[in-house]
């Protein structure tokens, strides 16, 4: 991660620097006297687009009726899929109850102090 900050700091320094350069290019040119207006040409007319002959259609005989198509053969029958029948699947053994009540600990009397 820190690869990348260090790389987009030199990205972020190299890209202000370069426009620094674009900076002082624009005021250089808005300080340049006005341009002198160049001499306009008159351009050729365009050449007119001549009237071409449309070319005609010939037409084509058209049936009155279109063939018959051939009829598709019948297909034949699939035999029948035998049925799986699965085992049934075997009981889970049952989970034994979490015990809800603390079990009390056991408090031993201290032992007996030795008599003077």
């Amino acid at each position: 991660m820190g690869y990348f900050n260090c790389f987009a700091l030199g990205f972020f320094v190299a890209l202000s620097l370069a426009s620094i350069d674009v900076g002082v290019a624009a005021r250089h040119l808005q300080q340049l006297p006005p341009m002198p207006t160049l001499p306009t040409t008159t351009l050729p007319p365009f050449p007119s687009i001549p009237n071409l002959p449309q070319p005609s259609i010939p037409s084509f005989p058209r049936p009155g009726a279109l063939p018959p198509l051939p009829t598709m053969p019948a297909l034949p029958t699939l035999p029948s899929v035998p049925t799986a029948t699965l085992p049934p699947l075997p009981s889970m053994p049952s989970i034994p109850p979490i015990p809800t009540t603390i079990p009390s600990i056991p408090f031993f009397s201290p032992p007996p102090s030795p008599s003077p």
